[in-house]
C-alpha cells in the first residue's frame, strides 16, 4: 500500500507595503541632510601679500574669479581654460547672464605676470572691467 502524502497548500508570502513610503521619504531625507556639496577650490595658488586689503561687500552670487597657478594654468570657475582667446567668449557669456559680475583674479605670486596681463587684455576686450585682485594681509 502506497501511503499518500498530502502537500500543504501554498502560503503567499507577501511583504507589506503600506510603509514603505514613509520609509523611503525618511531616506530620502537622511541623504539629504547628511550628503555635503562640495564646492569647487579652485587650482593650488600660492597668494602674494599685501599691507592694505579690502574685503569685497559683495556676495559670490556675483563673483566669478579666474585663477593662475605658477605653471600658468588658467582656470575660470571651474572651466580649465586651454586656449586664452576662449576666455574672452567664456567672460562675455558670464557677463551676459549677471551684469554686475566682478572678476576675482586669484594669480599665484610665482606665477608669469605675462599671462597676467593677456588674461587681464582678454577681459577688458569682453568689457569685464570690474576687477578685483586676490591677497593675503600681512602684519
Amino acid at each position: 500500500m502506497a501511503i499518500k502524502i498530502e502537500k500543504k497548500s501554498k502560503m503567499k508570502i507577501s511583504i507589506p507595503t503600506a510603509s514603505m513610503p514613509d520609509i523611503i521619504f525618511q531616506l530620502l531625507i537622511f541623504f539629504m541632510v547628511s550628503t555635503v556639496l562640495r564646492q569647487y577650490a579652485g587650482l593650488k595658488v600660492e597668494l602674494p601679500e599685501a599691507s592694505k586689503i579690502e574685503k569685497l561687500p559683495v556676495t559670490n552670487r556675483h563673483v566669478s574669479t579666474i585663477w593662475i597657478d605658477r605653471f600658468n594654468n588658467i582656470v575660470i570657475d571651474d572651466i580649465t581654460v586651454k586656449n586664452i582667446h576662449s576666455l574672452r567668449t567664456t567672460i562675455w557669456n558670464k557677463l551676459a547672464a549677471d551684469p554686475q559680475l566682478i572678476i576675482s583674479f586669484k594669480v599665484d605670486k610665482n606665477a608669469d605676470m605675462g599671462v597676467l596681463n593677456d588674461v587681464q587684455q582678454e577681459c577688458r576686450q569682453a568689457n569685464a572691467l570690474r576687477v578685483n585682485y586676490s591677497a593675503l594681509p600681512t602684519f
